[in-house]
């Protein structure tokens, strides 16, 4: 017999779950918790205000994304950024992100590309503001929209993980202001491509947007 309330008290703990991880995802995407810095999970329940067990949900999920590393008897790791891992990244993003342009451009709609034009304007307005949790959502917002506008359900769920994958990498190299300006004006290029439907000048867009993002973090990680 199933217990009165039990739906409600179901829907709590699966809110509690689901709060825990986006608040400690937001963090360590921003780069709020830095790389090779250990969680405690107590500090952790009064930071957020929330129990033990929500947290660890979202740890271990967290754990799967690669964010961060449970270690046996020493507890809880964000995980390290290294470079070879965001060349690598980067190498897959060129093969699949240049074929989505080239697939979107053909494929994409009006109302798509006004909403690509409205992704580029609030990541310029986020920059002016530096509010960089804003310029992270409408830099992938604007991503997103590309992937969705090449119609093809695959490509789009392989986008989903390279750029979650991404994000953090992403944070380090909006680090440099003189880089985000590099950024807004590479997203209008490629904005320009798709609004001429021209698929070979979108490719070639997206490659040179990928490979700016590749040198910046070179540049950054020989400081």
């Amino acid at each position: 017999m199933k217990k009165r309330g039990g739906g409600d008290i179901d829907k709590g703990i699966v809110s509690r779950n689901e709060l825990a991880y986006g608040m400690l995802r937001e963090k360590l995407i921003t780069l709020a918790y830095r790389p090779g810095e250990y969680l405690n999970t107590a500090t952790l329940v009064d930071e957020l205000g929330l129990g033990r067990t929500p947290i660890n949900h979202a740890l271990h999920r967290l754990e799967t994304e690669r964010l961060v590393q449970i270690l046996p008897r020493k507890g809880v790791i964000v995980a390290p950024l290294s470079i070879d891992d965001a060349l690598d990244l980067i190498e897959v993003r060129l093969a699949n992100e240049t074929l989505c342009m080239r697939l979107a451009a053909d494929r994409i709609n009006g109302e798509q590309i006004e909403g690509l034009a409205k992704s580029c304007d609030a990541f310029t307005e986020a920059v002016a503001s530096r509010a960089m949790l804003k310029v992270m959502e409408f830099d992938r917002q604007f991503h997103e929209g590309i992937a969705q506008a090449s119609a093809n359900p695959i490509l789009i769920d392989i986008l989903n993980v390279l750029h979650g994958r991404a994000q953090r990498f992403w944070a380090l190299s909006f680090e440099n202001e003189a880089h985000l300006a590099e950024i807004d004006e590479e997203h209008r290029s490629i904005l320009r491509a798709m609004e001429r439907r021209n698929a070979e000048e979108a490719a070639v867009a997206m490659r040179a947007h990928i490979e700016s993002f590749r040198d910046s973090l070179l540049r950054s990680n020989r400081r």
